[in-house]
């Protein structure tokens, strides 16, 4: 097999074994590995080059863990009106739970509504950041639980964020304390629909 080959069946590789990370190590992620991580991972396909991602970090895990409470406070507040997390209610009412489960760093990742395909295009970014994470032998995770308090006007404030900015993918990441013993999660069967001439 040339190198060239070897590349090539390595990224599928990487792809089925990529995991969505829960356990992470003290060591912090330096500033040059989270910018190299972003410079590369804004490498995508978007509309109309429109290139409409902006990007928070935060490093400071007092604030991540300020956040967290707060995330957990307002789905509690919420619980009625958002049945799909009712299943969560024990995790959000434990005090010691941490949404973002002590990582080093959190990249939230907005796209600004005037560009039409900005969720899709920061979509992209969000995934490539999990790919190079594991590329780069780190852990990475979108946290769906931070989705309430990070789209809420004020906190986008906070970061110097306008309206029109919203809310795409808030992703931690880390140096993992746990490998996993399978190469790869089953897929469920999908359908494939060819129309042939």
């Amino acid at each position: 097999m040339s190198k060239a080959e070897g590349q090539v069946n390595r990224f599928p590789a990487m792809i089925r074994r990529r995991r969505s990370c829960r356990a992470y190590t003290e060591e912090p992620l330096s500033d040059e590995v989270i910018r190299g991580l972003v410079d590369n991972a804004v490498w995508v396909p978007n509309g109309s080059n429109n290139q409409p991602w902006r990007f928070v970090v935060i490093t400071d895990k007092a604030l991540m863990k300020h956040y967290s409470d707060l995330a957990k406070g307002d789905w509690l507040d919420s619980l009625t009106d958002a049945p799909h997390m009712q299943q969560y209610e024990q995790f959000m009412r434990d005090p010691d739970y941490n949404i973002f489960y002590n990582a080093p760093a959190l990249i939230i990742v907005y796209g600004n509504r005037e560009s039409y395909w900005h969720v899709y295009d920061c979509s992209m970014v969000a995934f490539n950041l999990s790919l190079l994470a594991e590329d780069s032998g780190l852990g990475s995770c979108w946290i769906g639980f931070a989705h309430n308090i990070f789209s809420k006007r004020g906190i986008k404030a906070d970061f110097g964020l306008t309206e029109e900015y919203e809310l795409v993918s808030p992703t931690i990441l880390g140096y993992p304390t746990v490998s996993y013993p399978g190469p790869e999660v089953p897929r469920k069967p999908f359908i494939l629909n060819f129309y042939q001439g």
